[in-house]
């Protein structure tokens, strides 16, 4: 069986609002819950792909904090 996550995450999310997505993703990150890494992975990608030369410098500089 073969699943497209792509695809299903954005599907999924098409149609919720700016605050459905705010609190996925805090769930996701609060609740630790290793099944929700796909789907913030997908939300990950739009945003890096979306981001201009300067985001993506910030968001480097951002996880590397993060990882200290």
């Amino acid at each position: 069986m073969n699943i497209d996550i792509r695809n299903s995450i954005k599907n999924n999310f098409k149609k919720s609002n700016s605050n459905e997505i705010f609190e996925s993703i805090e769930n996701a990150v609060s609740d630790k819950d290793e099944i929700t890494l796909p789907g913030l992975g997908v939300f990950f990608e739009l945003l890096w792909k979306e981001a201009s030369n300067t985001e993506k410098n910030s968001i480097i500089e951002k996880i590397k904090k993060g990882l200290l």
